[in-house]
């Protein structure tokens, strides 16, 4: 009598939650920053990310949900370089190690760069990520306030300063992004030393 060797039972597929979403912010974030915003759909978004199109609603609300969570995220990591930087350092010091390291990340993971600084989606953005980037601006005009009370920032308002310093540097993370530039070669420190000359009261 031959023996049936008994069916081993069959495996569930372990759950991945946190793993799921990573790869739907993602899919998405790629999307969004290459073919835009509207002309992506949820079934791409899906596909790109592994999974079924319903898994999407599992995790967000809507495709717009979607985007303003990858983008509060993408705010908050650029944010983190600012608070995690030398509190010692002078502003001058303080900007251009933040600068570098955000063109650091521009070269490595362009698409984050391209949502916050190149190609905002303003007209998308909900009451929280408006909040999350008046936040991430007033810590660059903290910044820029300690350097004027030393006397390194011109007269004039810190909200101007940083305007003007951040459309700057927007252009070099766009360059670096789009691989025009490297994040270290020497126009990278060139615009750089450009962005903190036209906010200097003492340039040179």
């Amino acid at each position: 009598m031959t023996h049936t060797p008994p069916t081993e039972p069959h495996k569930k597929r372990k759950r991945d939650p946190e793993g799921t979403r990573d790869r739907l912010v993602r899919g998405a974030l790629d999307l969004f920053t290459t073919i835009g915003y509207h002309e992506s759909t949820t079934p791409q978004i899906a596909a790109r990310a592994g999974v079924a199109e319903g898994t999407i609603y599992r995790h967000f609300k809507s495709k717009e949900q979607l985007l303003n969570s990858i983008y509060q995220a993408a705010v908050r990591r650029f944010q983190q370089t600012i608070r995690t930087s030398d509190a010692a350092a002078g502003c001058k010091e303080t900007l251009e190690s933040v600068a570098r390291e955000w063109s650091t990340v521009a070269a490595n993971d362009p698409a984050v760069v391209r949502l916050v600084f190149v190609r905002p989606p303003r007209k998308l953005l909900d009451h929280s990520s408006k909040a999350a980037f008046k936040e991430f601006k007033g810590d660059i005009e903290r910044v820029l306030a300690t350097g004027k009370s030393a006397g390194q920032v011109k007269r004039g308002s810190v909200e101007m300063w940083s305007d003007v310093w951040l459309q700057l540097i927007s252009l070099l993370l766009e360059k670096v992004a789009d691989s025009d530039w490297t994040h270290d070669e020497t126009t990278a420190d060139d615009i750089i030393s450009a962005a903190w000359a036209a906010i200097a009261a003492n340039p040179t």
